[in-house]
């Protein structure tokens, strides 16, 4: 008998879908609260899912979901920041 790997599911918080986690981009609240977009997916730190999309991103921001995923305010320098991230990732 073969057995089935299991692939992580993570869910995004901006469309609220469960998608493999190795099609998702995690971002990251580090040791001393700043926000970065973990490329690896490995580094320590609490972190939330999304979707490689703007229309997802758009979603989060409006409906506040970094906010609540890493328990902290967010200011509107730092999502303007991810917001530039995410578009050099979508233009892969």
């Amino acid at each position: 008998m073969s057995t089935v790997k299991k692939i992580p599911q993570r869910l995004c918080i901006g469309c609220g879908e469960m998608k493999n986690k190795k099609e998702m981009i995690r971002v990251l609240k580090t040791a001393e609260d700043g926000i970065v977009i973990d490329e690896t997916g490995r580094k320590n730190g609490r972190g939330a899912y999304i979707c490689p999309s703007m229309d997802c991103f758009r979603k989060a921001v409006k409906g506040k979901g970094l906010e609540r995923s890493l328990k902290m305010a967010i200011p509107k320098e730092v999502y303007e920041t991810l917001e530039k991230e995410m578009e050099r990732i979508e233009g892969r």
